[in-house]
């Protein structure tokens, strides 16, 4: 989508609130408040949180001109909605959404509105409720204070075709955390590894994930930034023994380049993407994995920094 020549659908997606959550599993708001009472918890929370919630998406409906075309879509609906070429998507909530959303897009904007800065820190949702009319009229005119990021992203393609896109992280290893036994390849060198797993990380999510392994394994080599083509990948406490190797943990990889492991376990080796595990690919053996920069990038719609 190019500001100035169209006006957009407004796709506005957002997922249940913590409240909604708990009653989603305790069925009624009294059965939610002795749940949490007979653990010490009070529902006047969830309660406060909710209300600042809904009333941050009214906000950003109410800035919508009344002939805007739009549509609301739940997070857990988002693998059966279709977007048009031409979509704006708008993430009201919290930073996580915005990878959810991410997978889906082949070019559209994606802009991250944060609802409730109390409790949210607006990495990735960056704007308002209050500066939702601006965003409109850039996305009219091109006139504005806003400017677009080109976030990278991962892609994990397994030998058959499967594929993973990932905003975060793409996660390679055991269903449970236990010892994942693969053979490891990179940059022409070859291992054979026992570890908790391999985490392979765009310049998003070297803030989150990747960083708190960088900082525990005191790393002193720069991880990317949040527009850097590049990918950090981790091996997790690899294991020597004399069928294991640890020489190869840590490493970078340039457009082109490509991480390769192919699965040592005969049962639950798994692949996912940006900590959504329920959203996962087998990882068996003789099943290889190749995971490199993906072909698309995410366009994020910011403030423009003064």
């Amino acid at each position: 989508m190019t500001p100035g020549n169209s006006r957009p659908r407004i796709v506005l997606i957002t997922r249940k609130t913590p409240l909604e959550q708990l009653l989603d599993r305790h069925g009624t708001n009294g059965q939610a408040q002795f749940y949490l009472r007979s653990r010490g918890q009070s529902i006047t929370e969830y309660e406060a949180a909710h209300e600042r919630l809904v009333a941050g998406f009214a906000r950003v409906v109410s800035a919508l001109p009344a002939d805007q075309r739009r549509v609301r879509v739940d997070r857990g609906s988002l693998d059966r909605f279709l977007f048009a070429p031409d979509d704006v998507a708008m993430v009201v909530g919290q930073d996580g959404l915005v990878p959810n959303v991410a997978k889906y897009l082949e070019g559209q904007l994606l802009v991250g509105v944060n609802p409730d800065p109390k409790r949210y820190d607006g990495v990735l949702c960056r704007n308002t409720p209050a500066s939702v009319g601006a965003v409109l009229r850039w996305l009219a005119t091109g006139v504005g204070a806003f400017a677009i990021e080109e976030r990278a992203m991962a892609v994990a393609e397994r030998e058959d075709g499967q594929r993973l896109l990932a905003l975060n992280e793409v996660f390679v290893g055991h269903r449970t955390h236990q010892s994942a036994r693969y053979v490891l390849r990179c940059g022409g060198r070859e291992e054979r590894h026992s570890s908790s797993g391999v985490i392979c990380s765009t310049g998003t999510g070297a803030t989150g994930w990747c960083r708190s392994i960088a900082e525990q394994r005191g790393l002193t080599a720069e991880l990317p930034g949040p527009a850097d083509p590049r990918l950090a990948w981790f091996v997790r406490e690899p294991f020597p023994s004399v069928a294991t190797g640890t020489s190869l943990n840590f490493g970078l990889l340039e457009r082109g380049d490509s991480l390769e492991l192919t699965s040592l376990l005969g049962e639950d080796g798994v692949i996912f993407a940006d900590g959504i595990e329920s959203d996962r690919i087998d990882f068996l053996d003789g099943q290889t994995v190749r995971i490199s920069l993906a072909p698309r990038s995410l366009r994020l719609l910011v403030p423009r920094k003064a």
